[in-house]
């Protein structure tokens, strides 16, 4: 007779539920957009899910709360009006945001057609950037909005003294491209490592890249 008791073991991985067909799809596009908060279109509102509803609560200083749980946990959730949209996009890029707004791609009735649990296909249709916006409402009259493209001139000149990476000599060339997408203004310069900082702070540019 065995009167070894089993032993039970009490670290193993806990089974969670799996997660919705919706949250599912807002998972997968949220990974196609990682940089970007994301506006996810349910009905009139946009969500905003996990840690995108944690920072956009702070920022536009609205409710936090919860749908259901992913992984045993939480999800957090925030939303606002798609008729009031332009107003919190205005906040969230004026400190700094990006947004990936997230629309319903098809009409509900073909989802259902599909199973009485299909999901009404969305995607991102609009990215708002700081450099990119175009629409009166998020600009502001007396501020231009450049958007600033810099790279390395290959071929720059070479360091004074000889000496590539110098602290104190000339690190080659750079090439800067701004656009005022708005208006249609662009203009290109060459500068050096010594004169960049001065040359950039001088355009202001909303978004540097």
């Amino acid at each position: 007779m065995n009167d070894e008791t089993p032993i039970r073991n009490d670290s193993a991985t806990p089974a969670f539920a799996p997660a919705t067909p919706m949250m599912e799809q807002y998972i997968e596009i949220k990974a196609a957009n990682p940089d970007s908060l994301l506006f996810y279109r349910m009905g009139d509102f946009y969500e905003l899910f996990f840690d995108d509803a944690e920072k956009a609560s702070r920022a536009l200083g609205i409710v936090l709360t919860k749908r259901g749980k992913h992984q045993g946990l939480d999800i957090p959730m925030c939303g606002v009006p798609v008729h009031a949209a332009d107003d919190y996009l205005q906040k969230l890029i004026g400190q700094g945001f990006r947004v990936a707004v997230c629309e319903q791609i098809e009409d509900p009735a073909e989802a259902k057609k599909r199973g009485g649990k299909s999901v009404v296909r969305r995607d991102v249709v609009r990215l708002v950037t700081p450099g990119t916006i175009t629409e009166d409402k998020l600009l502001a009259p007396s501020e231009s909005s450049f958007l600033m493209a810099l790279s390395r001139v290959k071929g720059g000149a070479e360091p004074r003294g000889g000496e590539r990476g110098s602290a104190t000599g000339n690190q080659g060339s750079f090439a800067l491209a701004w656009i005022e997408i708005s208006t249609g203004a662009f203009r290109v310069a060459e500068t050096t490592a010594d004169r960049l900082l001065a040359d950039v702070f001088r355009v202001d540019p909303r978004e540097l890249i």
